[in-house]
């Protein structure tokens, strides 16, 4: 039932963000009336580039937790998976440390997420020790080490609230 629910929530959360991107204007063929038309361009050309992070962060889902892991193959860690899903959905370079990764980009509240920007957590009883990418509806992606594979937890959840030390905008929106 748990995996139903979860299964729902990418997909509600894939449509949310794929309604707000802007579709692009259909080529018309001389003389094919646009009824007739049927060029549909690939997913890619339907999102902005905060939609093909979150897309690109989902697919990643039950990838096993690994220390110092960057790809899907070997396993992510929680900057590795930053850095994987951002360099494969935008090809955008990030950091490949938390504390770096916090200083990159625009501090943003908690109030002005959107998806595709990044959450910072203490974990380590240190600031910025953990990393997510924001999904939409107070919902966050990340590697953690505990349970070990890339999953989706809500930042309502109180082991998050209290570990909560901000946010950063990656990618200007659109």
């Amino acid at each position: 039932m748990q995996r139903y629910k979860l299964l729902f929530s990418i997909g509600l959360i894939f449509l949310i963000l794929w309604g707000c991107s802007s579709l692009p204007p259909l080529p018309r063929e001389p003389g094919v009336d646009s009824a007739q038309a049927t060029i549909i361009p690939p997913p890619a050309q339907l999102m902005n580039k905060a939609s093909l992070v979150a897309v690109q962060a989902l697919a990643q889902l039950g990838v096993p937790y690994r220390m110092g892991g960057l790809s899907p193959q070997t396993g992510f860690d929680c900057s590795g998976l930053v850095a994987y899903v951002y360099r494969e959905g935008v090809a955008l370079e990030l950091p490949r440390n938390t504390d770096a990764l916090a200083r990159t980009g625009e501090p943003i509240g908690r109030d002005a997420l959107k998806p595709g920007d990044l959450v910072f957590y203490n974990t380590l009883q240190r600031d910025y020790s953990h990393v997510g990418i924001y999904l939409g509806e107070d919902r966050f992606i990340h590697a953690p080490s505990s349970r070990g594979e890339v999953r989706v937890e809500s930042l309502r959840a109180e082991y998050w609230m209290r570990r909560y030390n901000g946010a950063r905008r990656i990618i200007a929106l659109e």
